[in-house]
Parts: C-alpha cells; structure tokens; sequence
C-alpha cells in the first residue's frame, strides 16, 4: 500500500512538472524578442517627459512645476481630498514658501517639509548650496502668532495652525 501511494505522488509530481514546461513554454517569450522590442532609453525618457507635462498640465496639479516629484504629485492630490494642508512659512526675506504636510503633522515633520522644499529649489535653480539645518534650528524658532513652536512633537493643530495659515522664522535670543 506505501510503495502504491509514493509511485501515485511520483506520478503527480512528474505531471506537474511537465505542466510547468509547457506553461513557461507557452507564455514566456524568446529573449531575443524582447531585445527587438525594448527602446532606447532616451527614447523611454522622451515618453516619459511627454506624460509628465500633459500631467503637470491637469487643472489639479497646474501649480507644480515642470520638474515635479513624485511626492509633489502625491502632497497636491492629498491637498484635493483634505488629506494635507498648506502651511506658509514666511523667511526673513519676505520669501513665502508653501509647504504640504499631512493633516495630523507634527513641527518636526513641518521642519523636514522645509527641508526637503529648499533642497528641491536648489536643485530646479541649479544652486549646490549647503545649508546646514542643524545650524537654522539652533538659531530659529518657527512661529506662529506670536506663540514659538519649540517641541518638535507638538503636532500643528494643538497649536492652532490650520490650513494656509502662515508661521514664520524668528531669530532666537542668545542667553548670556
């Protein structure tokens, strides 16, 4: 009875393999045909810069630049379903910087939005600048209505701040 039932699973395990010789025989195509078939990769780059300007140009995502992001694609449509908000971050200079984060944000994730905005300003102006983060946040505060945003795991709404309200730098005092 044993040596009956391992020849009946030898049985089905030759089957099965045989099964698979022909499915990958029937579905996969020959190597050489996917080299006759695949483009160049400027071409691919030419397609893709093609879709990514009819994108940019939706009335939804007209605000982002031509350069876009991924993640910048993905801030704005969360902006259209009220999953994000805008927060304006005003510098000394007067610059405004609209900055998306998510609806529950905390300061910290406010202050790596920033960041990651700057670095991708210099990068679309051709600028290497270095800026030392750790430096602004030792010399800055953010704030907002006069209230300073000190505890970087303080989310925003706890503050106040709502969507497109502006919060700017402020120069800390040094204690002497």
């Amino acid at each position: 009875m044993m040596e009956q039932e391992t020849e009946e699973g030898e049985n089905r395990l030759q089957d099965s393999e045989v099964k698979e010789e022909n499915l990958t025989d029937e579905t996969c195509p020959d190597a050489e045909e996917e080299d006759e078939e695949s483009l160049p990769h400027s071409e691919i780059l030419d397609i893709f810069e093609e879709g990514l300007a009819r994108l940019v140009q939706d009335p939804l995502l007209c605000d982002l630049p031509i350069q876009v992001t991924l993640e910048e694609v993905n801030s704005q449509i969360a902006l259209e379903y009220g999953q994000a908000m805008t927060v304006k971050v005003v510098k000394a200079d007067g610059e405004v910087m609209p900055i998306v984060v998510v609806q529950n944000a905390t300061v910290l994730d406010l202050k790596k939005a920033i960041c990651r905005f700057m670095e991708l300003k210099q990068q679309r102006e051709g600028g290497v600048k270095h800026v030392s983060w750790r430096y602004v946040w030792r010399t800055y505060y953010l704030v907002f209505q006069g209230e300073k945003l000190e505890d970087d795991s303080t989310r925003l709404k706890d503050y106040g701040i709502r969507n497109r309200d502006e919060v700017t730098f402020m120069k800390k005092l040094r204690k002497k």
